[in-house]
């Protein structure tokens, strides 16, 4: 394996040393990507409110930071490969392939960086926040008796929704009656009738 190598300059080898390194970790970090996610460890531990627990969720672009492993090691890898093309390949001389070699190694970090950027984009909660019903109208589902809770089928935000609700002047609703939501108590909807 040596012998690969043997005519391979300090300055050439420092080149492959970089490029090599570099994508293993690319790699490794990317193998971790696909397999598992971006698992963020950051838990908040709340021990005087009886020891609840609540992960955050990342996003994303947390896979990706200038100054993360991945943007290193991409930097390292594409100055490398670079560097060892500008020098070995088209005999520019060290200072034109240190500069070569630079501006390859920003340029992917720069690339890397938008595509996660980019993706970053593509996500959404999906989320339904129930005081977003305020105002949409739908039919009784379940009959809602004389001050008691009985559900109702609702379309907000483009979605489908069966939820708990009561009459907001406490009257029955038989079912297939159209209401409107007026307001949200404790993800229980206060509705009243068409007319």
């Amino acid at each position: 394996m040596t012998t690969w190598f043997s005519d391979f300059n300090g300055l050439e080898l420092f080149y492959l040393i970089c490029a090599v390194t570099g994508a293993l970790f690319v790699a490794f970090k990317m193998v971790l990507l696909i397999i598992s996610g971006d698992i963020d460890t950051d838990i908040d531990v709340d021990l005087d409110a009886g020891g609840d627990l609540a992960g955050e969720h990342s996003d994303s672009d947390a896979g990706f930071h200038w100054l993360s492993m991945l943007g290193l090691s991409s930097f390292f890898m594409m100055f490398g490969l670079v560097g060892l093309t500008c020098y070995r390949q088209y005999h520019l001389g060290t200072l034109i392939s240190m500069f070569g070699s630079t501006a390859g190694g920003v340029m992917s970090v720069w690339i890397i960086g938008k595509i996660f950027q980019g993706a970053s984009k593509l996500q959404s909660s999906g989320t339904l926040r129930t005081a977003d019903a305020v105002g949409c109208s739908g039919t009784v589902y379940l009959n809602i008796p004389e001050n008691g809770t009985g559900r109702v089928t609702l379309n907000f935000n483009n979605h489908l929704r069966e939820l708990d609700a009561v009459a907001h002047d406490g009257s029955a609703l038989p079912t297939g009656t159209l209401v409107r939501v007026v307001e949200v108590k404790a993800r229980v909807l206060s509705v009243e009738a068409i007319k």
